[in-house]
């Protein structure tokens, strides 16, 4: 692992697999720490209050951000989401990795109040398999599914704004990788890679 402690920020359209892969990239090595982000939507039944997120009201929200406690926030489908900066500074003053799993959007932020950060952006093998991760999670309505498949082309597009990226077709082949990029081992996954942008250009057609 390397022995610098950094900031990475880890972006994907919603259904990619971005949570799966950090989350046991982070059992792999306690090196690296999740920084939480606070969000105004309501729990998922499977998510915990301090452990997948801060779930707080819009009023707390508000207030927190107006206090300049947030390095970034978003709107993403009507909900706000944040980081803290409070957080990311303990994380990184303890000789962690802080993680940050946020959208698009808060990584453009990221990058320009903490340029030091090393951004990632997973993308799914295609937007078919996207659709059909998406339909059978069962954790949304169809609705919601429609609204964020109508929103993942646009995040997709997004990608070469970022330092790294994995396209997540094989879950452990996807996993080696990000593990290489937080060791500083990766070279395949440049955003710049000639090969690698040639295989995102299909995947976005």
């Amino acid at each position: 692992m390397n022995n610098a402690t950094n900031l990475f920020v880890i972006s994907a359209p919603s259904g990619a697999g971005k949570t799966s892969l950090l989350k046991k990239l982070i059992n792999r090595n306690n090196k690296l720490h999740y920084s939480i982000s606070y969000t105004t939507r309501t729990p998922r039944k499977n998510e915990t209050h301090g452990q997948d997120y801060f779930f707080v009201s819009t009023n707390v929200f508000n207030e927190l951000e107006e206090n300049g406690e947030f390095i970034e926030s978003a709107n993403v489908f009507g909900n706000l989401y944040a980081t803290s900066k409070t957080q990311v500074k303990h994380i990184i003053e303890n000789n962690y990795h802080a993680i940050l799993e946020i959208d698009w959007q808060g990584a453009q932020q990221v990058r320009k109040s903490m340029p030091g950060c090393i951004s990632i952006f997973i993308l799914p093998p295609s937007q078919a398999a996207l659709k059909e991760r998406l339909t059978h999670r069962d954790t949304d309505t169809k609705d919601i599914i429609a609204q964020r498949l109508n929103e993942a082309y646009e995040d997709m597009t997004h990608w070469d704004e970022f330092d790294y990226c994995i396209i997540n077709d094989d879950f452990e082949t996807a996993a080696d990788e990000l593990e290489a990029i937080f060791n500083a081992e990766s070279v395949t996954n440049r955003s710049d890679n000639p090969n690698l942008i040639k295989k995102i250009n299909e995947i976005l057609v």
